[in-house]
């Protein structure tokens, strides 16, 4: 329950929600407001403003994964599994409250590399590049590493267009990413079987 949260759950919470939706340069009394908490205890928990970024984002990463990527027990074909992910982001760019890859978002917004919540943006991106990869190599893909990362660069594009213009995807990054694994070979046994 909220009410037993602690003080710095409360700021994580806070702070995973203000800074998706406003952006990291929302000041810190606001996030002590909407959180509930001084300022004085906000730094008696965590260092810097800097920090709290960084641990609010690697708090939010594994839920923001769990919505995207399928179980470990899901028993699709890997292209399945793949284009899975894309269809997820679909769903999600529909939502009033989509504004974008929190990751890339951050990363963007912080435009420095050695920030901590670039570095914890990056390990959750490359988190998603691995999925991939581990996908690929399953379906036998010629170059997995490769492809893993066309497949993240359509991802976080067709994220970024969704913001941009502010509009569904409507099966776009799906399309495409459908598009790039056929081109690649890498297609479900019954679809190669009715385009032969």
């Amino acid at each position: 329950m909220k009410s037993q949260a602690t003080s710095r759950e409360r700021l994580l919470e806070a702070a995973s929600e203000l800074f998706y939706r406003d952006g990291v340069s929302i000041g810190v009394d606001a996030l002590c407001k909407a959180a509930g908490v001084s300022k004085k205890s906000m730094y008696q928990l965590f260092r810097s403003k800097d920090e709290v970024i960084a641990e609010s984002l690697a708090a939010r990463g594994p839920y923001y994964n769990a919505l995207l990527l399928p179980s470990p027990d899901d028993e699709r074909s890997p292209r399945a599994r793949i284009l899975s992910v894309f269809e997820r982001e679909d769903e999600r760019a529909a939502d009033d409250d989509f504004f974008g890859c929190p990751f890339v978002s951050t990363a963007t917004e912080l435009k420095n590399p050695e920030h901590p919540g670039s570095v914890v943006a990056r390990h959750f991106k490359q988190a998603l590049t691995d999925f991939f990869r581990a996908e690929l190599v399953r379906a036998g893909a010629e170059d997995p590493d490769t492809l893993a990362v066309q497949l993240t660069m359509i991802f976080d594009g067709a994220s970024a267009r969704a913001v941009v213009r502010a509009q569904p995807l409507r099966g776009v990054g799906v399309q495409l990413a459908a598009t790039v694994l056929e081109a690649a070979g890498v297609r479900d046994e019954e679809l190669a079987a009715h385009a032969n």
